[in-house]
């Protein structure tokens, strides 16, 4: 079998789209690569309307199945290609988009789906969504992009090594830090007054020191869902007068100014706090991001949505606890057992690429207090429970295991698209009435 591959974004462009449309799709073909790659030839192609045809006809001739695996959202999707043709793709709001607008026919995403004939997604949340749009058994299944063998791996290196003492982290790039930033006088207009960051100096190794109890966010800043405002004034308030509470943010972007500018506004509206505010812009090696994960004792997810978060898999693989919504994607993966749930309500909102801002689906809110019970219960648990610590900890990795290992991912796929190629060969083989 002949798998073709393909994301917008790939590894010669993904340091400039970071933080632009659609570049996370990049890093789940890289994990779902591996998985792929036990099922049959993987050929990863830059031009699909100019590549996948010519392998598909190939493959054809020789009797080889053969399937493109496009890495992109329906309505970037091409349709009219000879190669069987399945959307790989992420979605966290409660309707997909059925309706035409914006002068393009496949922001409906019914017709992409109709012409694919099959998809794959990350979660329940969105096949439950793409089906009650379709057809009740519209052929679409839940793979998560397998990352839990590589960070459980982690995990267990790190196993035994937490400590409460300061760790050292090497960042290439900028670190904005509560304890050192002059924030008196800082506005949304005053960047480089009274910050001691300068935007504009190249980027340096520099050394980051952490302790205390440490809770990690991993995020885009321009990505209007993960509502990072409500993360970052809840812990402030919460932890307000508590020295050893620190919230590091690490922040995917593709420029400096657009990632930091509106946090550090934030930071200096809900001043004063004795909680510490880390801000990390900057590239982490493999090393320093074991530290970063060593050093973490939660991992945090405030969203409106997601359809699957990465950075929270990947924590959670490691042994860490979260503290989120469970929501979304998040319902295959978060409990009790696992995490310090944030409850949320519903609101009307509209699908992100729709120019009109029209109300036609929900996203979920999360609900403030609740968020701040959260945090507080698992601080009481980090100082003064180490068993129930523990015990969150493996549930975490034993969860993520079921969710998104790689064997999870082979069976579910191997499953799938040998159904499909089963429908397929019976449909050709039929004659027509």
């Amino acid at each position: 079998m002949l798998i073709i591959i393909h994301s917008e974004t790939n590894q010669h462009t993904i340091a400039q789209n970071l933080g632009r449309s659609e570049y996370s799709y990049y890093f789940v073909l890289k994990e779902y690569r591996p998985v792929l790659e036990r099922l049959g030839r993987v050929v990863e192609v830059l031009d699909p309307q100019a590549e996948v045809d010519a392998l598909y006809l190939e493959c054809l001739g020789r009797g080889e199945p053969c399937v493109f695996l496009s890495f992109s959202p329906p309505h970037r999707t091409p349709m009219h290609l000879a190669c069987p043709t399945l959307p790989v793709f992420a979605w966290e709001f409660s309707t997909i988009p059925n309706e035409p607008f914006a002068g393009e026919p496949r922001n409906d995403w019914r017709t992409v789906l109709a012409a694919c004939g099959a998809a794959i997604t990350h979660s329940n949340y969105t096949v439950n969504a793409v089906r009650e749009a379709m057809t009740e058994d519209y052929p679409i299944v839940a793979v998560p992009a397998p990352v839990w063998d590589r960070f459980a791996a982690r995990g267990a290196q790190l196993q035994g090594q937490t400590t409460t003492g300061p760790l050292r982290l090497k960042i290439k790039g900028l670190v904005a830090d509560s304890r050192t930033l002059e924030l008196n006088a800082f506005g949304p207009a005053d960047l480089r007054s009274g910050t001691g960051i300068d935007f504009t100096a190249p980027l340096t190794e520099q050394e980051l020191v952490l302790d205390g109890v440490v809770y990690t966010s991993v995020f885009n800043p321009g990505d209007g869902r993960k509502n990072w405002q409500d993360m970052v004034s809840a812990f402030c308030v919460c932890f307000r007068d508590v020295e050893d509470a620190t919230l590091v943010l690490k922040l995917t972007h593709h420029d400096a100014e657009e990632a930091l500018s509106d946090i550090l506004h934030h930071l200096y509206k809900n001043q004063s706090y004795c909680c510490r505010i880390v801000l990390i812009y900057g590239y982490l090696a493999d090393a320093d991001y074991e530290r970063l994960v060593q050093a973490t004792r939660y991992v945090v997810n405030t969203s409106y949505g997601e359809g699957q978060c990465l950075p929270l898999m990947e924590f959670m693989s490691c042994g860490k606890p979260a503290v989120a919504p469970r929501t979304t994607a998040m319902i295959d993966y978060l409990s009790a057992d696992n995490a310090f749930l944030i409850e949320s309500t519903d609101e009307l909102t509209a699908w992100p690429h729709d120019p009109r801002r029209a109300f036609r689906t929900l996203r979920y809110v999360t609900n403030w207090a609740s968020l701040c019970d959260a945090y507080k219960a698992s601080y009481a648990v980090a100082k003064n429970q180490p068993a129930r610590y523990a015990q969150m900890s493996a549930q975490a990795v034993s969860s993520l295991r079921g969710f998104c290992s790689q064997a999870v991912a082979e069976q579910r796929l191997q499953v799938f698209l040998g159904q499909l190629f089963e429908q397929r060969r019976a449909a050709m083989e039929t004659p027509e009435a």
